[in-house]
């Protein structure tokens, strides 16, 4: 039997996620899969999405993959309005995709720092308007975007990335006020460094191992299951009076 809780609320709810096919993304379709919430979500790695699908309906959950590259925003959209038509209008969006790879100052280019930020912010700005009427009509729902501690803890070569991430706090908070007398709450999620594979294999060496040992006020390391968990809060109807708030899941880094 699981330790940790279930969400009556999550039962049959229609979710979107954005990134699920693998690392933190994959850890929460498969959460809320367990839950018994009607599951959409999107990623590029056709292959690895087609496969979480395949195992979790094979198991008796209600999880729908499609192949979309959220950049092309009239294209994710359709994606969601699939899903919609398909599972119910959606009560809860994540928006966990993000690429965080490296880049140095002077190799940004106005093309490159434009691509940065359309896959790092302007696509989730873009699902949360899609998803928004339909919660306007349920007159409840929950939008999760996701920050990053990457810019609190200045990590260096990740200025587009930072400036992406730094900004979805406003944006949650802006669009807390803007929709919030309709029953939607929109709050900010902010991982720590999660070690999934992409982290593993490109970045967690001996340096980052000590690092994070220093920095950590707690022991142990932080993996997606952990984020996973407070994703489910923020959709359940426990948190129904949250919204505006970041919910920091990095197992106390010092943010100086």
């Amino acid at each position: 039997m699981s330790e940790f809780a279930s969400y009556p609320s999550l039962k049959d709810m229609p979710v979107v996620i954005s990134g699920g096919a693998s690392g933190i993304g994959e850890g929460i379709v498969r959460a809320f899969a367990a839950q018994g919430s009607k599951v959409g979500f999107v990623d590029i790695a056709d292959e690895a999405g087609q496969e979480l699908e395949a195992e979790l309906r094979e198991a008796g959950h209600t999880v729908r993959f499609t192949r979309c590259d959220i950049t092309e925003i009239a294209a994710y959209q359709s994606a969601i309005r699939d899903f919609e038509a398909k599972h119910g209008a959606a009560l809860a969006l994540v928006n966990n995709a993000a690429n965080d790879q490296r880049h140095s100052w002077d190799e940004l280019t106005p093309e490159s720092w434009d691509a940065r930020i359309a896959v790092n912010l302007k696509q989730a700005f873009f699902a949360a308007q899609a998803v928004i009427p339909g919660m306007i009509t349920a007159k409840k729902g929950s939008i999760i975007n996701f920050g990053s501690i990457s810019w609190m803890i200045m990590v260096p070569n990740l200025s587009a990335y930072t400036a992406s991430k730094a900004a979805m706090h406003g944006m949650s908070r802006s669009l807390a006020k803007e929709i919030g007398q309709h029953g939607i709450r929109v709050n900010t999620l902010v991982p720590g460094w999660i070690m999934t594979e992409r982290q593993l294999t490109k970045w967690v060496d001996a340096a980052a191992e000590k690092l994070i040992a220093e920095s950590q006020a707690m022991a142990g390391r932080l993996y997606p299951d952990d984020i996973a968990r407070m994703a489910l809060f923020l959709a359940a109807d426990d948190s129904k009076m949250i919204s505006a708030q970041d919910f920091v899941v990095d197992g106390g880094w010092a943010h100086g």
